[in-house]
């Protein structure tokens, strides 16, 4: 065993510690140039800092873990940071705080705009979009997907391979 304390165990697919996500928002897109640019007169003594933007944090102190062969589920109302945690743990954003590792290959299935028909079922949409992927048809009936019509329904799935860090401060 590791001395890493976030090391996962072979029966363990996925582990977040701490895991957060920060988005800055600009009031004016003209801030986006200002802000470093005072930044670096501030820095030489010529101007005080300022802060152009206000922080949203869309995940904060996520903690899970998810053993091998386990379904995760994730529900919320609209804008409670779901798709922003499945963009994290597929490395498509970077968190802004905390770690996670996986165990083998995590990609999102399903998500609002991605490849998603309105006219097939979850499942359906799953099986499309694996094929699409090139994986094979076993693989995505071992995984637990949704049978809803809605658009905003999101599965995942984890293929074994070798453990994968990712970690942020």
């Amino acid at each position: 065993m590791s001395s890493d304390p976030l090391a996962l165990a072979d029966d363990c697919a996925l582990r977040a510690s701490g895991l957060g996500k920060c988005f800055r928002l600009w009031d004016d897109p003209k801030d986006r140039l200002k802000h470093p640019i005072r930044g670096m007169l501030a820095r030489w003594g010529v101007l005080s800092p300022k802060t152009y933007y206000h922080e949203f944090w869309a995940l904060q102190d996520v903690e899970f873990e998810l053993p091998r062969g386990a379904s995760l589920g994730i529900l919320g109302r609209n804008g409670s940071g779901k798709s922003t945690l499945l963009q994290v743990l597929c490395g498509i954003l970077e968190p802004t705080a905390g770690t996670y590792m996986t165990n083998g290959r995590i990609s999102a299935l399903l998500e609002l705009g991605m490849g998603f028909n309105p006219e097939f079922r979850g499942r359906e949409n799953v099986f499309r979009n694996t094929g699409i992927r090139g994986l094979r048809e076993r693989r995505p009936r071992s995984v637990s997907t949704t049978s809803s019509r809605s658009p905003t329904s999101v599965t995942s799935s984890i293929s074994p391979s070798r453990p994968t860090p990712a970690a942020c401060t």
